[in-house]
């Protein structure tokens, strides 16, 4: 695969297609299907067979395989009607694709949007690795997904999406001071329709966003998962009725909400965000110094995420996964919990997010995912 040279970036939906095309990413006797492209990343697939894990692993100097025989208590079979994953318990599945990255090219793994709001945890684990999600410049090798359901029981299958790969060459992340002059030459942040002003934005090796605790008119700011909640079949095509699954949060007087430990909260970003085609980004956990609380699943936010260049809106806002972690916890409106960092395009990709049917989240108001009926309370 051809990388320009002096060029520097995330590569787009046309040179992943071109990977695919190559065997740069291969998926064997499977073909891969093309709207599981996006404008910046590819949907990865949940592979034939799953692994009950003993515990959670990073390989180190082994291959994963040689973990799976000394750690798997049970093979399960995704194919047909699929399988059920028990909460608290790791799992283990091969995905379907395999990457045979050159040399200069390497990857990232993040869990998708969807994935992340049910509270099941993901991350991608490859041979010889001492870090999860992170992909080796010119690494070969099988991509291996660790799903550990946390809210709810859910039902898997073969095919199924819950991670996304991002590819990159070069220096792709952007300083601070980078992020601040691309703001202010095209907006990233809104509040209320408008730029949040330069001075107002904070900055700490990302653009950080805060809560939105001020709700709706009846003070409801966003949804806590329930307990002994019912099965959650991922491989439904129909969004479930969310009342068994999800209770609805309301704020406090002064615009506050006090988290009950070690319970799942969905929540909503009180700034909108707008990354342009030149722009990927990422939205990256947050603990502060205390560590009593945590935000957010590491995600990508595609190229064209609350964009319009016709300026019918302002950005979107954001859904942020919130848990305290060993006390209840108070958060307050407007609250830093979180940020995004930017990597740089190598080149704009020829679809954007929110353009296509598939796209989910554009100009979303409230934080439940996809596989739910999405109203207010």
């Amino acid at each position: 695969m051809l990388i320009p040279e002096g060029r520097e970036g995330v590569l787009p939906n046309s040179y992943l297609v071109r990977a695919i095309n190559e065997g740069v990413i291969d998926a064997g006797r499977f073909k891969i299907p093309s709207e599981n492209v996006q404008p910046a990343s590819l949907d990865l697939r949940l592979g034939e067979v799953a692994y009950r894990m003993r515990c959670s692993f990073l390989p180190g100097n082994e291959e994963v395989e040689t973990r799976i025989r000394e750690l798997a208590i049970d093979r399960l079979d995704l194919r047909g009607d699929g399988v059920v994953l028990e909460t608290n318990r790791p799992y283990l599945i091969p995905l379907k694709e395999r990457l045979y990255l050159p040399r200069g090219v390497r990857g990232k793994a993040n869990p998708k949007s969807s994935t992340g709001r049910i509270d099941v945890f993901t991350r991608v684990i490859t041979d010889h690795s001492y870090r999860f999600d992170e992909i080796a410049d010119g690494y070969h090798g099988q991509l291996y997904l660790e799903v550990v359901p946390l809210s709810f029981t859910v039902r898997v299958r073969e095919d199924l999406t819950l991670n996304q790969l991002r590819l990159s060459v070069g220096r792709s992340e952007l300083t601070d001071r980078e992020i601040l002059e691309r703001h202010q030459a095209t907006p990233l942040l809104y509040v209320n329709g408008e730029p949040v002003p330069a001075e107002a934005v904070t900055l700490s090796n990302g653009l950080f966003l805060s809560l939105d605790l001020h709700g709706d008119p009846s003070g409801h700011v966003g949804y806590r998962a329930r307990e002994n909640s019912p099965l959650l079949d991922l491989t439904r095509s129909d969004p479930l009725d969310p009342e068994p699954f999800w209770e609805p949060v309301r704020r406090e007087g002064k615009d506050r909400v006090v988290l009950t430990e070690k319970k799942f909260y969905l929540l909503m970003s009180d700034e909108a965000a707008s990354i342009p085609p030149g722009l990927a980004s990422e939205m990256t956990a947050y603990d502060p110094t205390s560590g009593e609380l945590r935000t957010h699943y590491a995600g990508f936010f595609d190229p064209g995420f609350g964009f319009d260049p016709d300026r019918r809106f302002f950005g979107s806002k954001a859904a942020l996964e919130v848990r305290a972690h060993d006390v209840p916890f108070m958060i307050e409106h407007g609250q830093k919990v979180c940020k995004l960092t930017f990597e740089r395009m190598i080149e704009e990709p020829t679809i954007l997010y929110g353009r296509e049917p598939a796209s989910n989240y554009q100009q979303q108001t409230q934080a439940l995912g996809k596989h739910f009926i999405r109203r207010l309370p």
